[in-house]
């Protein structure tokens, strides 16, 4: 996909789920699990991926 393709993709999904975010809601055991996720990542522990780097070493070990 082109940058402009990604762009439009994105604003259309955005549009697609804008009326429904705001009635959905996050439970107490998402919301823990993002807290845990964000406190490795502050830590070290784990680190945030590229996902175009990530895509290419799919499959491949």
């Amino acid at each position: 996909m082109t940058k402009e393709e990604k762009l439009l993709t994105m604003r259309n999904l955005w549009e697609d789920m804008r009326s429904e975010i705001s009635t959905a809601y996050e439970t107490p055991e998402m919301i823990d699990l993002l807290d845990q996720r964000s406190a490795r990542i502050e830590s070290g522990e784990a680190q945030l991926l590229d996902w175009d780097k990530v895509k290419g070493s799919i499959g491949r070990q």
